[in-house]
């Protein structure tokens, strides 16, 4: 019994300050061009600040040591605020960050830092690849070796 009274307070404490954490998988087939994965977040404190992360899990197929990410945010009130985001995802060895063993690594990816929710209601958070190879115009059909992404949102300290 007291082994898991020890458990449940090391789990509590691991999420601490954990407001929202959603996943969604890709399809084995490939991540399409076109497919924004959408999270919906609601808000009901206007003052807080908080920080977001984007979660990436992929494995050995991924073929690159960066990705590429357009996102974007709509506002209760209809605004919307979009971003390109790049991120490293392999040392320039080859070895891949992230952590977690075997051929899945996972990534947390800061997204946006100190961020106040002004509007109480639902915020919507897009997310798509923007991977196109060196020199060509057009983006990648479907990116291979991305097995899910996520969106995490904490109380910043």
């Amino acid at each position: 019994m007291r082994k898991v009274i020890i458990l449940c307070i090391l789990l509590a404490g691991c999420t601490e300050g954990l407001l929202y954490s959603s996943y969604q998988a890709v399809p084995t087939s490939g991540w399409d061009k076109n497919e924004h994965l959408l999270f919906e977040y609601t808000s009901a404190d206007s003052v807080g600040l908080h920080n977001l992360f984007i979660t990436i899990r992929n494995d050995e197929s991924f073929p690159y040591s960066n990705l590429f990410l357009i996102t974007s945010i709509t506002f209760p009130g209809g605004n919307q605020l979009q971003d390109t985001l790049e991120y490293t995802m392999a040392e320039p060895d080859g070895k891949w960050l992230g952590s977690g063993m075997g051929s899945v690594k996972e990534s947390k990816l800061w997204y946006k830092e100190n961020v106040v929710f002004h509007e109480n209601g639902v915020y919507r958070i897009h997310i798509a690849h923007a991977m196109r190879h060196n020199g060509e115009e057009l983006g990648i059909d479907r990116l291979q070796g991305i097995t899910d992404v996520g969106l995490e949102i904490e109380k910043a300290e």
